[in-house]
């Protein structure tokens, strides 16, 4: 059930990409139960249908596309089908992305490519194959999931802070070009959130970063799913080029 009118987003088609886990996952839930009909994408047809289930057993509509968004056909497909299925696309949520960490000095060219391949020409490709059905329209909302790292670096993930920090430079761009056609272009910024990318941290590790974080918590996925929901809504249609850190104060830009 939706909180506010300003927040409702029934009626809305929303695409989400990385959807079959973690914080793709958490957002699609929050979109469909705002209301929206959720397109979900990723690889994993298996827990894609699996988050479908979960959504209609809420009361909410989801349908899987299995789209990989490394691979500009799959990307394509992917769009063309999604928009033959409803007939548009309100919200964009690029979200899929990967990391390849290690430092820069024994950083293989393939683990660069890979990630900048994955997390923003693949964020490029798939709005650029949706914007115009938005300008059409002349409404949308595009939100980039980008990182607490690609605001402030990390150690040993310069290419996952080159692809974040690119998508907040992007997303700024495509806010200029898109506004007078009713579309905006925004970004969340996560800090570090319980989900499979940081279930590989270490305690001493997990200790480190708690140190850095004034709320003194790890964050969650539903908090990350609450940001990109109300960037989606009504309620934010005057907002555009901003980049909405969602991180417990770990940087505050």
């Amino acid at each position: 059930m939706a909180i506010s009118e300003d927040l409702s987003l029934t009626g809305k088609i929303a695409l989400v990409t990385g959807a079959s886990q973690g914080i793709g996952r958490a957002v699609a839930l929050r979109l469909a139960a705002e209301g929206a009909t959720v397109a979900l994408a990723a690889r994993n047809e298996s827990k894609l249908k699996e988050v479908a289930a979960e959504i209609a057993a809420g009361g909410g509509a989801a349908e899987t596309f299995v789209l990989d968004v490394a691979n500009e056909e799959s990307i394509k497909a992917g769009a063309k089908a999604v928009l033959a299925r409803f007939g548009r696309i309100d919200v964009l949520v690029n979200n899929a992305g990967i990391t390849r960490d290690n430092l820069l000095l024994r950083m293989k060219r393939s683990d660069w490519d890979d990630v900048l391949e994955t997390n923003l020409t693949g964020t490029f490709l798939l709005t650029q194959a949706v914007i115009g059905a938005m300008m059409k329209a002349r409404f949308g909302r595009i939100i980039n999931v980008s990182s607490v790292v690609g605001r402030m670096g990390q150690a040993g993930q310069a290419n996952y802070a080159a692809s974040k920090a690119g998508l907040i430079g992007f997303t700024k761009s495509l806010a200029r070009e898109l506004a007078s056609r009713g579309v905006t272009a925004n970004v969340v910024a996560p800090g570090y959130i319980e989900s499979p990318m940081t279930a590989v941290l270490d305690e001493k590790q997990n200790q480190t970063i708690l140190s850095h974080i004034p709320l003194g918590r790890i964050g969650s996925d539903t908090d990350v799913a609450h940001a990109v929901a109300f960037l989606a809504s009504p309620g934010a249609g005057y907002i555009t080029g901003h980049v909405l850190d969602v991180n417990g104060g770990m940087y505050m830009g």
